[in-house]
């Protein structure tokens, strides 16, 4: 092999690809997802260390205006998106591979607990690379759909029975938490006992070892802020919160939250 080609290998250009394929459409949280890996060999023989994946998502960050911070911005934020690894696995599969060959791998990963859904704008997505040694890591990127586990399926089916439609997904960022943001699902009264009542309902859920634990904010009259109910979460001034065994079923979990909005509205 010329030492040119080498040197373009080092630079990743005619180097090994890599690509994840995923055997199950949608994921939920708690459960595995199986992934089936392709390594397909360059121009030129590489040795692969280990295979990584990692599991991102989005989330909405505030960060000063302007870095300056000159008199006319001081104080003023503005909300950009930013990534948040929520797993990462690294292979250890130690192996050469040669040009024109392939190489196909089997996974299973356990996807975690409070992976965001993929409503509105939140996004989830998995990226596998190469560690190559001395040579730019390839890496594939597949974008995820994530669906709510069968306890907050179950609310949010009850929710929508009562009228009830998701108009807005968010991931917020908040402090006090395992991880930096929380996912806020905004609801708006269309139909049923709520409608003229409200004007927005807000949530979030975040399931911890022994409980799902859901804070609400009803907005009655005046223009919702975007992030309100997550900034108020972060400083520990809401009052409306409900706490779920593991163990409840998911029809009961509807109920329970049926019950604690119509009493607490």
């Amino acid at each position: 092999m010329s030492l040119f080609k080498k040197t373009l290998a080092s630079f990743g250009i005619g180097s090994a690809n890599v690509d994840s394929v995923l055997q199950q459409e949608v994921l939920y949280p708690g459960q595995k997802v199986n992934i089936t890996i392709h390594v397909y060999g360059g121009s030129t023989a590489q040795d692969i260390d280990n295979i990584d994946l990692k599991l991102y998502c989005r989330y909405i960050k505030e960060v000063p205006a302007d870095h300056d911070k000159s008199k006319h911005t001081a104080g003023r934020m503005r909300r950009v998106p930013a990534s948040y690894v929520l797993a990462e696995w690294s292979l250890p599969y130690a192996f050469t591979i040669n040009p024109g060959e392939t190489r196909d791998f089997e996974a299973e990963l356990d996807v975690p607990w409070n992976t965001p859904v993929t409503i509105g704008d939140s996004k989830v997505w998995l990226e596998t690379g190469l560690d190559i040694a001395m040579a730019k890591d390839p890496t594939d990127k597949d974008i995820l759909t994530v669906r709510p586990d069968p306890l907050l399926d179950g609310i949010f089916t009850a929710l929508e029975e009562q009228g009830l439609r998701i108009r807005q997904v968010e991931c917020e960022e908040v402090d006090g938490f395992a991880m930096p943001f929380v996912q806020e699902f905004e609801f708006v009264p269309t139909t049923g006992p709520f409608h003229g009542r409200w004007r927005e309902l807000e949530v979030v859920a975040y399931r911890n070892d022994d409980e799902l634990q859901l804070w609400f904010e009803i907005d009655r009259h005046r223009e919702g802020a975007k992030g309100m109910l997550a900034s108020l979460l972060g400083v520990g001034q809401l009052k409306r919160q409900l706490a779920l065994p593991l163990y409840t079923s998911a029809d009961e979990a509807g109920k329970l939250v049926l019950e604690y909005l119509d009493n607490h509205s």
